[in-house]
């Protein structure tokens, strides 16, 4: 496995798609549908009720959304904000109040009448939904510029997730510490998951290794795979994978920047 020049990859799409509908129970989609106050507030924003709906599924660019308002929510938490509206949130991540009220109806009944939403309950809604409010142990496979990037980031944690190794098979980094990460020899990354197991891995490697990889992933009984390697694995079974990609996202970008010059 030859992991010197790997591909990163950009997020999922942020922008809303209007005629997407997600699938939750009929009185919240109600709720969300209710006509809005002078303040961009509908009834489902002004219910201070302990309502809590989990929704069990969730369609993929309302989950990436969600992602986006807990991100910008933790660090309204952090700078001492309590509340705040649909409009402002949107503002935020650049969706429709709309949208934004859509996507929030499906985890309950959470605003208050003139006040909006409290950040705190929808940090621990929303933390709940993605599973932040849960521990998961991380492994990296791949140690190149990317993985060495990764290393050093200090986001993980905060949001649950416990970066416990690193894997390569460069006998120049096998070994080393990178971000406080020792990086461990990749021929022995079976035995040393049946040691200290692990429930999700993120692959930064080649395309030519990153099915080979995963499939060591999967009779490990990793849970999920996050693959920044430029191919799109399918692996079936019970194991969730995304796979990202940045030349794509460049594409995407570079289709958007065409778009507005014509």
């Amino acid at each position: 496995m030859s992991v010197g020049v790997m591909k990163m990859s950009g997020s999922r799409h942020v922008n809303a798609d209007q005629s997407e509908k997600p699938e939750v129970e009929p009185e919240v989609a109600q709720k969300a549908s209710t006509a809005k106050d002078g303040k961009g507030m509908d009834s489902s924003e002004q219910d201070s009720s302990e309502q809590s709906v989990v929704p069990q599924r969730l369609p993929q660019p309302a989950v990436g959304r969600l992602s986006l308002y807990y991100r910008e929510l933790r660090r309204l938490l952090d700078e001492g904000e309590a509340s705040l509206n649909s409009q402002a949130l949107g503002r935020l991540v650049n969706v429709s109040p709309a949208v934004v009220r859509r996507d929030l109806s499906a985890l309950g009944t959470i605003g208050r009448r003139g006040v909006g939403y409290d950040i705190a309950v929808l940090v621990d809604r929303i933390g709940r939904v993605l599973g932040s409010g849960v521990q998961w142990n991380v492994i990296l496979v791949g140690v190149g510029s990317l993985g060495h990037a990764l290393l050093r980031y200090r986001g993980f944690d905060r949001l649950g997730f416990n970066l416990k190794a690193a894997f390569d098979k460069d006998p120049k980094l096998i070994g080393t510490k990178i971000g406080g990460i020792e990086v461990l020899d990749a021929a022995n990354l079976a035995t040393l998951l049946a040691v200290e197991p692990a429930e999700l891995a993120i692959l930064a490697l080649p395309a030519e290794h990153a099915a080979e990889i995963a499939a060591t992933l999967v009779a490990c009984d990793i849970k999920g795979i996050l693959n920044f390697a430029p191919t799109t694995l399918s692996l079936g079974g019970n194991i969730a994978v995304v796979n990202v990609d940045l030349a794509s996202e460049l594409q995407r970008l570079a289709f958007a920047v065409q778009s507005q010059k014509s």
